[in-house]
This record gives structure tokens, C-alpha cells and sequence, in this order.
């Protein structure tokens, strides 16, 4: 029988199932650009199995009972969780495990990891990332996310632990992962932003969505109002112009959900400096850099205050900044106040 004239819910029924799997879009982009390196391909494998590894601690958090803090701090002086560490030896382990990866760098370590110092050979990555976006979240079972960076490591630099410092414009491929009610996998390796899905029957992430464009304007932003009396007045007259205008407010206390939504449904996700974090919150390297590439690949804007985020020049592995980042006309709503 001809498809095109079966009833709806037979076409349905006979309706090929998506197979486009995160590795062979990662293979089949590799085959595109000559210029690309089998190594990095690998390195994102690696971040995938992460994913899948953490994903099923999360679900399986209560049941283990590994929620709730450990009574120890970061080198962020924040306390950790139990996922936190578990998140972390988790990319840790499958990250060293590639060739291609000479130095990683954690939220929950004070210092990069050298793994590898070759002078010679395949070209070699520096891997970025905050393991657990959110994890505060994770007793009453809200949203957290992963989120990394990917650099190409310049064995020129000497100590060669400084090569990570380098602008989010020399990123290669920037990425997070949200652990919702679905397992999200949102990427960028400079050429548009990609979305897959987790099937757990499978186990593999799905395309579902590719060349992710983000809307011009949407009347909604995404902070943390609780420090509204200490941000500076430029905020503030941004907040009550948008509560003037209409716009709703969206918080859900992990940068990875609040910039999910942002890019999905367009508006603007704001970290302000506050008199706690005079420099802003949010870290350069690790939050806001990747994330930055991810939405201007959607046709976003990303800023600190009226700086571009991808143009900052890093001095330190943990700098921190204040972040404006979403829709372009809502950006530029947010920097006309300050």
C-alpha cells in the first residue's frame, strides 16, 4: 500500500524512527571539514559516555543515597555535593582516557590536570568544564546541568598550564548537557547549534534538532531577583522597565535550564556583579565562554555588562563575570539601562 495514502494513524505506525545518533553527526561533520581532527571526535565520545554515566547517577541519586553536601568546599569556597565529586571523577576518568586531550580543567579542582606534555605528533585539546551545573538543585529534583569547553592546546606556551587561558573566540566546540525529564545534549563546533535527545532504550543521543536559531525577542528574563537591592542601578531600571512592559520572570537556579529555555523560547538570562561578587558570579572559562559560542551560533548575543563574553581576555582559571546573554533584541533592552 502507498504510505502518502494510508489513514494518519498508519502512516504514523510506519513512519521512520530518527537514527541520526550524536557519533555519527559528529563523524559525518568530521567528513565535512577537511581541516577537522579525528582526536576531537573522540574527545566529544568521551564527554557522551560522561553524560550517559552521570545521567544514571542522577536518576538513581536517592535510591544510592548520594544527594545532600559533603563537609568540604571547592576551591570556589562553595560546598560540594555528593554529585558534584561524582560528576567530576566521571569526566575526569573517561576524559584521560583520550589521547587527544593534554590538559583538563574542573569548577571543583584548583588547578588544571596535565596529562599530556608531547611537543610533537597529533594536535591536542584542552578540556574545560563545570561538572555539575546546579547541583543545589538536585534534593528537591530540579534541573542541573554539564557544561564544557573545548580549546586547542598551544604547546608553545610555557608553563604550558597557561594555555588554557585563552579568549572563548579560540573555543573549537562548546557544549552542556541538561538532566531534565529528558537527557539534552545541546552543541556547537562553530558551524550552528545541534540538539540531541537521550533515548534510554537505546542508549544513544538522537538528533532531534539542528541548526538551532534562536527568536530575535521575547518578553521574558531569567535572574535571580533575591539580590535585586544589591545590583547595580543600571539592573535595576532594567527590572522595572521590563516589569513595566509586561515581561515574565523564569528562574530555575541552574545556569544550563535557564539557558536551555532562553534559546529555545528566546529572552534574556542575566548575572549581574552584586556586592557578594563584585566581578559577577559566573565563571569565564567554564559557564560563561561556552555557553557565550552556543548562543551566538544560534544568532544570540552574550555580553558582560557591554563587553563581548567571547573577547575577554582570561587571567585566571576560575575568573569570574557578570553575564547578559540571550535574545539579541533583549540584550540590547538590558545594556540600553546600564
Amino acid at each position: 500500500m502507498d504510505i502518502t495514502s494510508a489513514p494518519p494513524e498508519q502512516h504514523h505506525l510506519t513512519r521512520t524512527d530518527n537514527l541520526t545518533t550524536l557519533q555519527s553527526h559528529i563523524l559525518a561533520e568530521e567528513a565535512k571539514h577537511p581541516n577537522s581532527i579525528a582526536s576531537l571526535s573522540w574527545i566529544l565520545s568521551a564527554v557522551s559516555l560522561s553524560a550517559k554515566v552521570i545521567a544514571s547517577k542522577i536518576r538513581r541519586a536517592r535510591l544510592n543515597d548520594v544527594l545532600g553536601s559533603l563537609e568540604s568546599d571547592n576551591v570556589q569556597g562553595e560546598r560540594q555535593q555528593k554529585l558534584d565529586v561524582i560528576a567530576n571523577e566521571t569526566l575526569l576518568r573517561c576524559l584521560g582516557s583520550r589521547a587527544g586531550v593534554a590538559i583538563v580543567a574542573s569548577e571543583e579542582n584548583e588547578e588544571p590536570i596535565l596529562l599530556r606534555t608531547e611537543t610533537s605528533g597529533d594536535r591536542k585539546y584542552t578540556v574545560l568544564f563545570d561538572p555539575l551545573d546546579g547541583s543545589a538543585n538536585l534534593d528537591a529534583c530540579g534541573a542541573v546541568g554539564t557544561i564544557f569547553s573545548v580549546l586547542r592546546h598551544d604547546r608553545r606556551v610555557t608553563p604550558v598550564e597557561r594555555s588554557i587561558l585563552q579568549p572563548g573566540t579560540q573555543q573549537v566546540a562548546a557544549g552542556y548537557i541538561l538532566y531534565g525529564p529528558s537527557v539534552v545534549w545541546v552543541l556547537t563546533t562553530g558551524f550552528g547549534v545541534d540538539m540531541f535527545v537521550l533515548d534510554p532504550a537505546i542508549g544513544a543521543f538522537l538528533k532531534v534538532e539542528e541548526g538551532i536559531r534562536i527568536p530575535t525577542k521575547a518578553k521574558n528574563y531569567s535572574m535571580n531577583e533575591g539580590n535585586r537591592k544589591s545590583f547595580p542601578e543600571g539592573y535595576q531600571r532594567y527590572l522595572e522597565w521590563a516589569q513595566s512592559n509586561g515581561y515574565s520572570s523564569r528562574y530555575a537556579g541552574a545556569m544550563v535550564a535557564d539557558v536551555h529555555r532562553v534559546l529555545l523560547k528566546g529572552g534574556v538570562f542575566l548575572y549581574p556583579q552584586t556586592q557578594k561578587a563584585p566581578k559577577g558570579k559566573l565563571r569565564l572559562m567554564y559557564e560563561a565562554n561556552p555557553m557565550a559560542m552556543i548562543i551566538e551560533q544560534a544568532g544570540g548575543k552574550a555580553l558582560a555588562d557591554k563587553q563581548r563574553i567571547l573577547e575577554i581576555q582570561p587571567e585566571d582559571l576560575h575568573q569570574r563575570t557578570s553575564v547578559i546573554i540571550g535574545s539579541s533584541e533583549e540584550v540590547e533592552h538590558v545594556v540600553a539601562h546600564l
